[in-house]
């Protein structure tokens, strides 16, 4: 891959992704190759999509440029093939057998360029029995086993956001799937499809936990195991002003040092005593409770213990290591989570605020040689 021809655009740099615009997983998966340096297209729809922020403070949209066809015109399908002739990646989030209804699937694509690398996301993946049926990240990974792991033992699953489907088991997937697919076309290989389903991805993250349930390590039921809040040294605490700490004192130098500073050293013997384990969650939350967050907080500084705050968003970015290294930048007046992660010779960095619709259309069809791109745009402001 191109090296980076200038400071802040990452090691893909000279990389052409069309990003086909949707909801979710895809755009923040089109977001992360955005922040590596490829240079991403937006293909949005007249009037936008559905779910849709203010799209000034959709910060998925960072770092790429926008054009607007409507694929649905005669000649809307035409101005997207002649944009896949000329990327390396497609990523497309539509139902399966969409894309080839609207004329721009796989097939259409590749006979204009063999090398693609077309990248499919959804929910279900593209066969199988609910592959056609509408989903959000919640059915997914209830399917998977892994919304079911989630919360207390009395409690329904708690919902993670749409972290661990959408983005996690969807939108790294994706990612992980084009670079590899690229790699194998731009090493003399032939262009490919990417299917990466959320239900795919949610699943192979909880490999270790399916090794850990078939070697009998592993309660298949919430609150019950090391990983899950089942640990009374791993899990979270309320304090005296109704805040929390997070405990995750699992090697015994880490345990002895948390019962230590926490100060119930007669507990140090029930790490491995399960039988104890009641008695020993209850003197943790009486002992959280004595103090605040912010008392902890001190108190645990510079320990081994591995207890940190849990902190809201607005929080986070102010914490003296995340500020110190970073992790969060301010960018057109909107904090925001720094590209990630670091690279030595190549570095990121947030380069533009989120693509406006349409906005950049006159400088894709000079820079993609796709000059019927201004000529829709004439179009679609004459029917306006």
């Amino acid at each position: 891959m191109a090296e980076a021809k200038t400071p802040g655009h990452g090691p893909l740099s000279g990389v052409r992704v069309v990003e086909l615009a949707g909801i979710g997983p895809g755009p923040f998966a089109a977001m992360l190759l955005a922040d590596l340096g490829a240079d991403v297209v937006r293909v949005d729809r007249p009037g936008g999509v559905g779910l849709a922020i203010n799209t000034e403070y959709d910060i998925t949209n960072r770092n790429k440029r926008s054009v607007i066809v409507d694929l649905k015109s005669a000649d809307g399908p035409a101005r997207v093939l002649d944009l896949a002739a000329r990327a390396d990646i497609l990523i497309e989030g539509y139902r399966p057998g969409v894309a080839e209804r609207l004329g721009v699937g796989p097939e259409a694509c590749h006979a204009r360029n063999p090398k693609l690398v077309y990248g499919r996301m959804t929910g279900w993946g593209q066969q199988g029995p609910l592959a056609h049926r509408a989903g959000h990240d919640i059915a997914y990974i209830a399917l998977t086993g892994t919304l079911g792991m989630i919360g207390g033992p009395d409690e329904p699953p708690a919902v993670p956001a749409n972290l661990l489907g959408d983005y996690a088991g969807g939108s790294l997937y994706l990612v992980v799937g084009v670079l590899a697919a690229l790699h194998h076309a731009r090493g003399g290989g032939a262009g490919q499809v990417v299917d990466a389903a959320i239900v795919d991805g949610t699943s192979h993250l909880a490999a270790m936990i399916h090794g850990m349930l078939a070697a009998g390590g592993w309660q298949d039921r919430r609150g019950a195991n090391l990983l899950d809040g089942g640990c009374p040294y791993y899990g979270t605490y309320e304090t005296a002003d109704g805040k929390y700490m997070a405990v995750g004192a699992l090697e015994p130098q880490f345990y002895d040092e948390f019962v230590r500073v926490l100060g119930i050293p007669e507990h140090a013997d029930a790490r491995k005593d399960w039988t104890r384990w009641g008695e020993l969650r209850e003197a943790v939350a009486a002992g959280f409770k004595a103090r605040t967050r912010e008392e902890w907080t001190a108190l645990f500084e510079g320990s081994d213990a591995c207890v940190a705050p849990v902190l809201s968003l607005r929080e986070a970015p102010d914490h003296p290591h995340l500020a110190a290294r970073g992790t969060f930048t301010d960018h057109g007046g909107i904090t925001q989570p720094a590209p990630a992660p670091r690279f030595s010779v190549t570095p990121t960095a947030v380069r533009t605020g989120p693509a406006q619709p349409g906005a950049d259309t006159a400088g894709v069809a000079r820079d993609w040689d796709v000059p019927d791109l201004l000529k829709d745009q004439e179009l679609m402001k004459g029917s306006e």
